[in-house]
């Protein structure tokens, strides 16, 4: 039986930890991350799980010790948000490199400077090529079973990859919202026992980690680490399989919101999605046949899956809730790219939403939807980059 909870999106991350019950965590405080390893350290503290949790001086030395942990053959997790993360930006590419299977949920949070303790998602964008899975989520009941759900991706004996699970800082994370939660067994049943792969302590097979490697191989083995991250895709999808079956949620790579039938089309991430609906069902019943596309899995990024559901369009907005400064919105970039190989592709615009927590008001969609439609009406293509909400 499912149990129903109002909780905020750290409380429910907090919770999928605990009935994960992984053998080492090593994090460092940072807003809005904070109280979602305090939830998991009070679990700790009241002997709920049998975590080791080490404390350490910064998030750098925090994705070090995990990098260690794993390494040595232990189910390892972390957390950590904006600034945290690119203060881990050294140690991200080492936990990939060497193949080692981290957890870490990501609040997403702004860059300084100035200095911002709000949601965008330039932490993570900045962290996309550091060859780390990404799942994104919508709302609190998302990052649940999307946490759930990465220890079984990552773990995988064909991946053996990192992964982070973002969701919106404040928005999400200290919002309260309602949750089902699965029950303990069922999820310990679900992820399984951990089974380490190649660890430094295992003395019958000796293996070497961090080995300096120059021109003569470094080449080779990045293109199979780029290899690993294709067979992520069907993992994902087998594991969001067997999700549904003890659930009854079915996850994708992306998710659709009446885009079949749509002549045009928004695209966004995390929870700026669940404000699109909204304002979608409003527009349709103005007469606007307009859909949406919401990423899930951004790192590999599906392409030719979602230049297939995108393809229909005759034009699209993406909206991006972080900045390549001096280029378009990087999740603007990724979908122009899907669409590339297509003789025929709908007219994109890239609008730039949301940054350090300004509000993504339901106005705001309907002034997009409007700009999109209008192009369609007079065939007139607006400036391709614009931020939009303003202050005058």
């Amino acid at each position: 039986m499912k149990t129903y909870a109002a909780v905020t999106g750290n409380e429910a991350m907090a919770e999928a930890l605990r009935q994960v019950n992984p053998d080492v965590c090593a994090a460092y405080p940072i807003t809005p991350q904070t109280d979602l390893m305090q939830n998991f350290s009070d679990f700790i503290a009241d002997g709920r799980v049998t975590t080791e949790m080490i404390l350490v001086e910064s998030e750098h030395s925090a994705m070090s010790a995990c990098i260690g942990a794993s390494a040595a053959g232990g189910r390892v997790v972390t957390a950590t948000s904006g600034p945290g993360l690119a203060l881990m930006w050294e140690m991200l590419f080492v936990a990939s490199g060497m193949r080692l299977p981290i957890v870490m949920p990501v609040v997403n949070r702004a860059l300084s400077a100035p200095l911002n303790i709000h949601c965008d998602h330039s932490d993570a964008m900045g962290a996309r090529d550091s060859g780390w899975i990404q799942l994104w989520s919508e709302n609190a009941q998302e990052a649940y079973d999307n946490l759930i759900q990465a220890f079984r991706i990552a773990e995988h004996p064909r991946i053996q990859v990192p992964i982070m699970v973002c969701m919106d800082g404040f928005i999400i994370s200290h919002s309260i919202g309602m949750v089902d939660f699965l029950p303990d067994e069922v999820v310990k049943r679900f992820v399984g026992e951990f089974k380490a792969q190649d660890t430094l302590l295992d003395v019958t097979r000796p293996v070497s980690y961090g080995p300096l490697v120059l021109a003569d191989q470094y080449h080779e083995y990045k293109a199979v680490q780029d290899a690993v991250m294709t067979d992520v895709f069907d993992v994902a999808l087998s594991v969001a399989d067997e999700f549904a079956e003890i659930s009854g949620k079915r996850y994708g790579l992306f998710d659709t919101y009446r885009l079949e039938d749509a002549d045009f089309g928004l695209i966004a991430l995390n929870s700026a999605a669940g404000t699109c609906k909204d304002v979608i069902d409003e527009a349709r019943k103005a007469g606007f046949k307009v859909g949406l596309l919401k990423p899930r899995l951004f790192r590999p990024f599906p392409y030719q899956q979602i230049g297939d559901a995108l393809k229909h369009l005759k034009a699209a907005c993406v909206l991006d809730r972080a900045d390549s400064y001096g280029a378009y919105g990087p999740l603007f970039t990724e979908i122009a790219s899907s669409l590339y190989p297509y003789a025929t592709k709908p007219v994109m615009i890239n609008r730039i939403y949301g940054l350090g927590g300004r509000d993504f008001l339901p106005a705001d969609v309907f002034s997009v939807i409007q700009e999109v439609a209008g192009t369609l009406e007079t065939g007139v293509v607006p400036e391709t980059k614009k931020y939009i909400s303003l202050r005058k």
